[in-house]
């Protein structure tokens, strides 16, 4: 049993209880870690909050907890620092205690929640007939491992992919390709998605400037919207074929099967809309078009500002379906959480559906619809991540550099150290590093926070990256390897004995797993995660180190065992760590 922090939460609040009244016991200790360790290891700061409500100096409500305070089967007799801050140092015995009851446990002594959710995650949701750049990147690889960890945390996840498939977008290309390339729209066999994107671009052009090719293409939505049998057959293969390029990407990045659910799932339920938000009054006419002017959004007159639902043609606009899709993931998913993982140019649009939602009862206190907004992904120049002509990276093209070059360095070093290895864990290796290296190079910035792609950075054995995590992890396999040393049967009965200072440090690190997935349940922050396992590598490579650490191979027993136990330890943090950001993990490398 983990949750070191929950218990001794639970701990204070038992002791302010005593101390102040039963009106106490649900006061947030307002516990944290401490920075530096000659403070201990947990600080409580809850006397300063409570001393204008007591009326009481802080030092004096500190003494006060204490006094009715019990954590002697985990801690050190706490301490008073300052003007009230509870110092608290876990106790050793507490220490190899928990770390002899997870040694065995997959989750690591992590309980699932008691109180599960119903969660949606909005991801990876790109455009239907363009080519996936590096913009998809980011919604790609936050949205599954938001989703990974609320699944691991005990959650029902329901991924779902809300792509845009509907419109006039696809009105413009099936125009396009029924006047220039009509065979296309017969089968899916006789294009590529290359094709389609450079259709996609050159229908642009023309809607832009043609104003007949305008009209036929408006006229193409009416008839995909009236279920014209050729027109549907056509936007169904232009659909089939993004959404199977589409899929070879996730299927290299490792992302985890999802429900796709388009625009145009929600065709049937855009009049439900309309009438629902007529019903209670919200609605109102502006110019021909249906709107709910919203609260706190106002044009440059000052004047509050209309969200359409429906356009003065009659036609619906995006901001209409995804008013749609929030009402049917309450009504018929009865999703409790429904997270979308969306670029923060988005925040206002989010803002403005969620009002609406909120103001038509969809959205309540008791099911939260949260925007988790991303930065951009930039180059060298602190530009959007762009080709030489100006274009976006294509997303494939990106993925395979990555592991081209991992390939090429592997292969150098192979030669540099006259080993030999088969071309099948050549290809592993390359694949499995360079992919993992570029969603974890996303993956530890904070998600707000744009931030600069660069393969030298994202790609080094040292330093905050996917190959240093991956290193240590297949460190810890040679470690085993060399000892002729089997972790699985080192036996239920294998202790951990506690001496050295390193060896403290690791111990506690690793039983703070729980506490950080705990925090990214809050916040959806993946990076603190990231952060989390570099440290660990940091604290197991100094443990490890002949100089700075301990023995383990060649020491004596009980501290050998004790020891590999603590390698396996760190090994199973960190493979559960990485599986959690998406990342597979290599025995060698």
């Amino acid at each position: 049993m983990n949750a070191t922090q929950q218990q001794l939460k639970v701990k204070f609040q038992q002791a302010m209880g005593a101390a102040f009244g039963g009106e106490y016991a649900e006061n947030d200790p307002i516990l944290v870690s401490t920075t530096n360790p000659k403070f201990g290891d947990y600080q409580a700061n809850v006397s300063l909050s409570l001393g204008k409500k007591l009326g009481q100096q802080p030092r004096a409500i500190a003494l006060a907890i204490l006094d009715k305070l019990d954590v002697s089967d985990m801690c050190e007799p706490p301490e008073i620092a300052g003007p009230g801050f509870i110092n608290l140092k876990l106790k050793l015995a507490y220490l190899e205690a928990q770390l002899n009851g997870i040694q065995t446990d997959p989750r690591l002594g992590i309980a699932p929640t008691k109180n599960p959710k119903r969660v949606i995650v909005d991801y990876p949701s790109p455009n239907i007939a363009k080519e996936m750049h590096v913009g998809h990147l980011r919604p790609a690889v936050i949205g599954d491992c938001i989703s990974r960890i609320l699944e691991f945390v005990g959650d029902e996840v329901l991924r779902v992919s809300h792509v845009g498939d509907w419109g006039t977008p696809f009105g413009m290309l099936i125009a396009y390709l029924q006047t220039e390339y009509p065979e296309a729209l017969t089968t899916d066999e006789t294009l590529d998605l290359g094709d389609l994107s450079s259709f996609y671009r050159q229908a642009k052009k023309r809607f832009d400037r043609d104003e007949e090719f305008k009209e036929a293409a408006r006229q193409a939505v009416v008839e995909l919207q009236a279920g014209d049998e050729e027109t549907l057959l056509a936007w169904k293969i232009v659909c089939q074929l993004s959404s199977r390029a589409y899929q070879v990407i996730y299927n290299l990045m490792g992302i985890a099967p999802f429900i796709e659910r388009g625009e145009s799932f929600y065709n049937g339920f855009l009049p439900e809309v309309v009438e629902e938000l007529d019903k209670l009054g919200l609605l109102v006419e502006n110019q021909g078009a249906k709107c709910v002017f919203l609260e706190g959004f106002t044009n440059r007159d000052g004047e509050p500002l209309p969200l359409i639902v429906q356009k003065s043609d009659g036609g619906y606009n995006y901001s209409a379906t995804d008013l749609a899709a929030i009402r049917y993931r309450v009504k018929v998913d009865k999703a409790q959480w429904v997270i979308y993982p969306v670029g923060a140019e988005q925040i206002n649009h989010f803002a403005q559906i969620f009002q609406v939602g909120r103001r038509a009862g969809w959205i309540t206190d008791n099911i939260k619809f949260v925007h988790a907004p991303f930065g951009l992904v930039l180059g060298e120049d602190g530009q959007k991540l762009k080709t030489r002509s100006g274009d976006a990276v294509r997303l494939q093209d990106l993925l395979d550099d990555a592991i081209a070059k991992v390939r090429t360095d592997l292969e150098r070093r192979l030669q540099q150290e006259e080993r030999e290895e088969t071309e099948e864990f050549i290809n592993k290796v390359a694949q499995v590093v360079g992919i993992s290296a570029v969603k974890y190079a996303d993956l530890s910035q904070n998600r707000t926070s744009s931030y600069i792609f660069s393969y030298d950075k994202m790609l080094a054995l040292q330093g905050n990256t996917a190959p240093y995590m991956l290193y240590a992890y297949a460190r810890i396999q040679g470690i085993s390897r060399k000892g002729d040393i089997n972790f699985e049967q080192l036996g239920d009965n294998a202790k951990v004995l506690l001496q050295h200072e390193t060896e403290i440090t690791l111990a506690k690190h690793i039983l703070q797993l729980d506490e950080v997935i705990s925090a990214i349940e809050l916040d959806l922050l993946p990076n603190r995660l990231c952060e989390y396992l570099f440290q660990l590598s940091q604290k197991f490579n100094l443990f490890y180190d002949r100089d700075r650490g301990v023995r383990v191979l060649d020491a004596e027993e009980p501290l050998r065992t004790s020891r590999l136990v603590l390698c396996d330890l760190t090994a199973k943090t960190l493979k559960l760590g990485l599986c959690l950001l998406g990342i597979e993990v290599l025995e060698r490398m």
